[in-house]
């Protein structure tokens, strides 16, 4: 028997983020028909999506915020994500992820610190970059610092390429398919695993032994090339030797989630270089459907990859341990 899941990919809209965004990346929504609904519902219809898809507890969190949002616009989009929970039919199955203001490092701490305290949030979901400036640098240390004094994760979100990132994805092709290659056709998912080396190289989980990151879509190619890559880091030497090697910061300090990936092949390959109670079951709803998710979780019980506690852990019990929520 499917045993109930906790999906924590999971993404919404308030008027206040949605209106930031920008009209072209609200005219992209609209490509997508019912898509930009979903992503502002907060009615009956999400929770008839969860049910068709056996999700008891969903995490929900901003979707993307190309450019970084502002600090009014996250503190106003916050409050609502916090409204609309507390006025749902159902909300003990409902936590959240805080939307954080990313090109500004301080006002980010200070959001989290208030999302988390004032209104009961679990972490927070970010977009992997800041209009291409990433966070491995030391002003982004007040972040790491207030989530490892909070105790909750930071969720690193692929999101869409900036100007100057995109032009790397354009050829003699059209461009769309630049488009796509730059963002879930490929590049943002190797863009948030190189995020994820720069804050080891850059001595992040160094600095902060505690910190909490997680990461979709099967682990955003890290697993596959987690032997290499581990390798080359030991010639670093003197550039950038750290105090705890890759693969022991990946065992301690990095979950991931299946979201958006329905294939057992990544999941294989996941599970014989990543503990399994690292793994995560996530949808990544609306942009894939919980009925997807519970096909292949259905796949992935029949298999015989996991026994049935393990199939438990990371149905929910990894997220409620991390999370510290209950199914």
């Amino acid at each position: 028997m499917t045993p109930p899941l906790l999906a924590l990919e999971e993404h919404f809209y308030s008027n206040a983020i949605f209106n930031s965004i920008g009209e072209t990346f609200r005219q992209t929504l609209q490509g997508v028909p019912g898509l930009a609904h979903q992503l502002r519902d907060f009615g009956d219809a999400r929770i008839d999506a969860m049910d068709q898809g056996n999700i008891s507890f969903q995490i929900v969190s901003h979707a993307f915020t190309p450019g970084g949002p502002s600090v009014a616009a996250c503190q106003t989009g916050n409050d609502e994500l916090a409204s609309k929970i507390a006025q749902s039919s159902s909300p003990n199955r409902f936590a959240a992820f805080a939307v954080l203001p990313v090109s500004d490092p301080a006002a980010s701490a200070a959001e989290l610190e208030r999302s988390v305290s004032a209104l009961g949030f679990v972490g927070a979901l970010i977009d992997n970059h800041a209009d291409g400036k990433y966070f491995d640098g030391p002003d982004y240390d007040v972040l790491w610092a207030q989530a490892c004094a909070l105790d909750v994760p930071i969720y690193l979100h692929p999101t869409w390429p900036s100007a100057r990132m995109a032009e790397n994805f354009m050829g003699s092709y059209p461009v769309p398919v630049g488009i796509s290659l730059g963002g879930p056709g490929w590049g943002w998912h190797g863009d948030v695993g190189l995020h994820v080396l720069k804050l080891f190289a850059a001595g992040v989980f160094d600095r902060f032994p505690r910190l909490k990151i997680i990461i979709g879509h099967m682990g955003e190619t890290l697993p596959f090339m987690l032997e290499r890559v581990s390798d080359m880091s030991t010639r670093w030497g003197g550039w950038g030797a750290r105090e705890r090697p890759l693969r022991q910061v990946w065992d301690e300090n990095i979950w991931i989630t299946t979201s958006g990936s329905w294939s057992l092949a990544p999941l294989k390959c996941v599970l014989h270089n990543t503990k399994v109670e690292r793994i995560m079951y996530s949808v990544d709803y609306p942009f894939e459907s919980n009925e997807r998710g519970l096909q292949w979780f259905r796949e992935l019980e029949d298999s015989g990859l996991l026994t049935e506690e393990q199939l438990e852990m990371v149905a929910y019990r990894n997220a409620e341990k991390l999370l510290q929520v209950k199914v």
